[in-house]
């Protein structure tokens, strides 16, 4: 394990936003402005995801890739996107319905994948809306699709 201190962390006497963290929102406004001059095009969008995943390191890449076809499959409905700087899928109005986090991202030990509110995962008075991943087997595909599908459903 590695004692290196994450750049994402603020130390107990910081205040304000971490480089990481600023860096994310910097993304956004970009990925707004973008948006804006593109409308709803869904090369655009896939050019965007891919260029975000393939910036990503080892096992990160190849987790960010195998999500990106198990969402596009289960919901080919779904504009994709990024957000934040993150592989995103939206629905019709544009809204993120779901989202894959790197662990490199934030410095983190497992990536993330998450659902917003839009996201129809409604269980009773509580659910899950992300999931941590360490990687992906046949089990976790399987239980993303049935997410995804459920998520549009």
């Amino acid at each position: 394990m590695s004692t290196k201190k994450a750049t994402s962390k603020t130390d107990a006497n910081s205040k304000g936003f971490t480089d990481d963290e600023k860096a994310a929102m910097k993304a956004r406004a970009q990925e707004l402005k973008a948006e804006a001059r593109a409308g709803k095009d869904r090369a655009e969008g896939e050019k965007a995801i891919l260029a975000a995943i393939s910036a990503m390191k080892e096992p990160d890449r190849s987790m960010g890739k195998r999500i990106h076809e198990l969402v596009t499959a289960a919901a080919p409905n779904l504009m994709p996107k990024t957000w934040y700087g993150m592989p995103a899928y939206a629905d019709a109005d544009g809204k993120v319905i779901c989202f894959f986090q790197a662990a490199g991202k934030f410095n983190v030990r497992y990536a993330t994948l998450g659902f917003q509110p839009d996201a129809k995962l409604d269980e009773g008075n509580m659910w899950a809306a992300a999931f941590a991943l360490l990687k992906l087997t046949a089990a976790e595909e399987a239980k993303i699709t049935a997410l995804v599908k459920k998520a549009v459903s």
